[in-house]
């Protein structure tokens, strides 16, 4: 590598803004703000909820005159 050349990389905190969690990495930043992190994201936390298939059977049914 050349020397001179290369950003500092060094060990930042980054801050959950949602959670106020907070956990450390390297990077050539001063600091990490993040929107979700793993302890809050629906994902990992096992609490999604499939927006865009809500209602679709319903809708369908709906359309087309179906009864259940």
């Amino acid at each position: 590598m050349k020397q001179g050349i290369h950003p500092e990389y060094k060990k930042v905190t980054v801050t959950c803004t949602t959670c106020g969690a907070t956990f450390e990495t390297g990077s050539v930043l001063d600091e990490i703000r993040v929107d979700s992190c793993s302890n809050c994201h629906p994902f990992y936390t096992g609490k999604q909820a499939f927006v865009q298939n809500d209602g679709r059977v319903e809708k369908f049914n709906k359309r087309y005159n179906l009864k259940k």
